[in-house]
């Protein structure tokens, strides 16, 4: 079992020039491109300070969403489960370029604490920010206003399917039985 996010930000969408920020946790197996197992966490969050650009606001997305991994790997590890570094997927190539070294952007005064800090848990190993298309990013969904046929179509994706459920139930009953 291993920890997985994807992260989001939606730059200026939110009333007095702020942004959202959206994080899906799951858990899943140790590869370069995990696959969704099922959500144990999602975060909707109006961010507080107001971004320059799009880039530093996918960056406070990831700061937030990092943090929130940061216990989760502290609970799992407790528990048994060893964590490599969390991968956590981001849709902005900047803000990973940012993050991974690969860039230095002239203006960091506002992001210095946050982007420093994500740098810092990388280097540690703690976390793998790694970029692929915002299609495949399941922290969007969390970061956009949708209409009602969007939610009925995407549902099945975040939701644990309904047989599944009710086989847990059985065999909890059935052990609880015997």
């Amino acid at each position: 079992m291993v920890l997985a996010v994807h992260s989001d930000a939606s730059y200026l969408s939110e009333p007095k020039a702020r942004s959202r920020a959206g994080g899906h946790f799951f858990m899943s197996y140790d590869s370069n491109d995990p696959p969704n197992n099922g959500a144990i966490l999602n975060i909707a969050h109006i961010i507080k300070n107001v971004m320059s650009s799009a880039t530093e606001a996918e960056l406070a997305a990831l700061y937030i969403m990092a943090r929130e991994a940061v216990y989760i790997r502290c609970v799992l590890e407790e528990l048994g489960h060893k964590q490599p570094p969390t991968p956590i997927q981001t849709d902005n190539s900047m803000a990973e370029a940012v993050v991974n070294g690969k860039v230095q952007p002239k203006r960091t005064k506002a992001m210095d604490m946050r982007f420093h800090w994500l740098r810092d848990r990388e280097n540690r190993n703690q976390f793998k920010i790694y970029w692929r298309p915002g299609k495949t990013n399941l922290a969007d969904y969390w970061t956009k206003h949708h209409t009602a046929k969007h939610h009925s179509g995407i549902r099945k994706q975040f939701l644990t399917p309904l047989i599944v459920v009710e086989m847990l139930r059985l065999n909890q009953v059935a052990a609880k039985a015997a």
